[in-house]
């Protein structure tokens, strides 16, 4: 390897998905071509209204469009036309400290993970960057994912990653927007992935700059899709959690009547007798479907794993 981690021949893309950042991308395209000399810095623009494109040019990126509007949109096409070994991705507005990329690059290689993300640093350090309703949502959101598939990352919706070539070409891109973080650790935490974090400087944007941030319809976004993808991947859980709830509810409806039917032999609320049967029914049939969708999840989950493994690991120095 050389002085910074990577085995020789090693390709490595910065990918930097833009969308109106004509004053931070030139900055950002320039950080990177300093701090990774030897790689190819990719910029692709999703319908910009500014110059977006001219600038990012100028500083040396290789410019593309993407015209589906949307950062998960934008992931999936470089994802499917980029060819490298390491993958560098970063927001376009210069938020994110370029200067840590070598030794996030140097820590995948060296120890041959599939994932390293930066954690954006603490309310301390941040200043007026990491906003507080970014910084509780964040904290919630991470924290229902690392309770639902596993305690390995501190900041699931980081923009700022290293990823293997085994991950990006097995990892299937389903979110059109900033959704796309969270589908990121899912899919590590579901194939139990080898990842790592590093901890990295987080900055206020340039002046002049806009975030295209929503706190709460991101947000909400971001939790429909944990919710999404816990009925996908862990659908046992899932349908056997809302029929437990039915049958709960069935039985706090259902014991009244009964005790009245054992005392009378009368039946009399019939509509909250046909209400309770209905939902223990219901109770009962959705964890029938748990259980089916349980092992067409296993199936799905199994599929990933051997195209994951169909891909070749990334270069390292004990390699022949």
């Amino acid at each position: 390897m050389d002085g910074r981690g990577r085995a020789a021949g090693t390709r490595i893309a910065v990918l930097i998905p833009c969308f109106n950042e004509e004053v931070a991308v030139p900055r950002v395209v320039a950080a990177f071509r300093a701090a990774l000399p030897g790689a190819t810095v990719y910029v692709y623009d999703n319908n910009s209204t500014d110059r977006t494109r001219e600038v990012a040019a100028a500083a040396g990126a290789v410019v593309r469009t993407e015209t589906l509007q949307g950062k998960g949109n934008v992931v999936r096409r470089m994802f499917a036309d980029i060819q490298a070994d390491a993958y560098v991705l970063v927001d376009g507005d210069d938020t994110y400290d370029a200067a840590a990329a070598p030794e996030m690059v140097r820590l995948l290689l060296a120890d041959r993970l599939d994932m390293v993300t930066a954690v954006r640093v603490t309310k301390a350090d941040a200043g007026h960057a990491y906003r507080r309703g970014h910084r509780f949502g964040n904290r919630m959101l991470t924290g229902m994912v690392r309770r639902i598939f596993g305690d390995r990352i501190t900041d699931m919706l980081s923009g700022y990653r290293v990823f293997s070539r085994r991950f990006v070409k097995s990892f299937p891109a389903l979110a059109s927007g900033f959704e796309t973080e969270t589908e990121f650790t899912v899919h590590a935490l579901e194939l139990r992935l080898p990842v790592g974090e590093v901890r990295t400087r987080y900055k206020e944007r340039p002046v002049g700059s806009v975030s295209k941030l929503n706190t709460w319809r991101d947000g909400m976004r971001i939790l429909r899709t944990i919710l999404l993808l816990v009925q996908r991947e862990r659908p046992l859980a899932f349908f056997a959690g809302a029929g437990a709830a039915q049958l709960a509810l069935a039985v706090i409806l259902a014991v009244p009547l009964l005790a009245t039917y054992v005392e009378t032999g009368l039946v009399p609320r019939f509509p909250t007798a046909m209400l309770a049967t209905g939902l223990a029914i219901l109770g009962a049939l959705s964890m029938v479907c748990g259980l089916i969708l349980d092992t067409v999840s296993r199936g799905r989950l199994e599929t990933r794993v051997l195209a994951y493994l169909a891909i070749p690991a990334p270069p390292g120095d004990d390699d022949g």
